[in-house]
């Protein structure tokens, strides 16, 4: 694979982030799930906009934020999703082209509206998204260009997206896409609920497909329904590297012949959790795709997750380089 011209070529759900800080009196009063990711229509996405204080927008969606991670470590990233030829739609192309990650998807001219999600942070740091996912429901395998993947080492599936209509031929044309170029899959499970609507899917998709497999401990025990030391062990008998991530008490990482626990190395005080998943990933991914161990490549990725908790946003904004050069 020393030909490949991306490293990571992440495929998901593109989305406009608009964050805002709440009191946990405004979930109660408009009825929004605590700490969860709870879809909204258009019309309940306007209501809820209209009622912030001061909202920062940011493209991203866990796929990008990855994508971003990546080439933020100085690799080469790529990123495939859809969305429409409008105005949050050219503010992901502009956002994300000046992040260095390539997208080749050109905007499509008809369909629902670029998706968007309101992420609302409470003072203890938890994050309650209120995504609407427009052109995300869209997105169909014809969206997946074959000279992206060919030119990629890994494809990252992100796990919202099998929610999606055509989400389940998506990933089976990734899975063949990859086979044909010679590309690893590595996959998100993203969210509990995901891991338990999709849970026989999935664990077939894994062990037919994974070589490296990323979930928070809600979300292993949701797909394999049993104690996380259990599932732990069922898992790394389904794909080749496993990440379990586990908050602020660090994450567990490894092979079934190498395995490691890592402690949280948080950058300062921790303000917001969004992006925490995705930017692990992004260190994870990017040490193994640079020739880095795997136990190096786990240290890279605790290094991105607590970066991006110790402020609002899901995107780096210390030098992820500068602190990788610090291990």
């Amino acid at each position: 694979m020393s030909d490949k011209s991306l490293d990571v070529l992440t495929i998901g759900n593109a989305i406009v982030d608009v964050f805002a800080t709440c009191e946990d009196a405004f979930l109660d009063t408009h009825g929004i799930g605590r700490g969860m990711m709870n879809l909204v229509d258009e019309t309940r996405s306007a209501t809820l906009y209209a009622a912030l204080d001061a909202p920062t927008e940011i493209s991203g969606g866990s796929a990008a934020n990855t994508a971003v991670g990546v080439a933020a470590f100085g690799g080469q990233a790529g990123f495939a999703g859809r969305v429409r030829d409008d105005v949050l739609g050219r503010s992901f192309i502009r956002d994300i082209a000046a992040a260095n990650v390539r997208f080749a998807n050109p905007p499509h001219q008809q369909g629902s509206a670029t998706a968007s999600s309101i992420i609302l942070v409470t003072p203890d740091a938890a994050r309650s998204m209120n995504t609407y996912l427009g052109a995300c429901i869209e997105v169909e395998p014809a969206d997946l260009i074959e000279a992206e993947i060919a030119a990629s080492k890994i494809i990252y599936l992100e796990g919202y997206l099998f929610d999606a209509p055509h989400g389940p031929a998506i990933f089976a044309r990734a899975a063949e896409l990859a086979v044909k170029h010679d590309a690893k899959i590595s996959l998100s499970l993203s969210d509990p609920w995901c891991a338990e609507r999709h849970r026989d899917a999935l664990i077939t998709f894994i062990t037919d497909h994974v070589d490296i497999l990323f979930a928070n401990e809600d979300e292993a025990v949701s797909l394999c329904e049993k104690p996380i030391d259990n599932t732990i062990a069922d898992l790394l008998g389904m794909v080749a590297e496993l990440i379990v991530t586990r908050g602020a008490k660090g994450a567990f990482y490894g092979t079934s012949d190498e395995q490691y626990e890592i402690a949280a190395m948080p950058q300062g005080t921790v303000i917001d959790t969004t992006g925490a998943g995705d930017l692990f990933a992004a260190g994870y991914l990017y040490g193994r795709t640079n020739g880095h161990s795997i136990e190096m490549s786990g240290k890279l990725a605790s290094l991105a997750a607590g970066e991006v908790i110790v402020h609002i946003g899901a995107r780096p904004q210390m030098d992820l380089q500068a602190l990788a050069a610090t291990l």
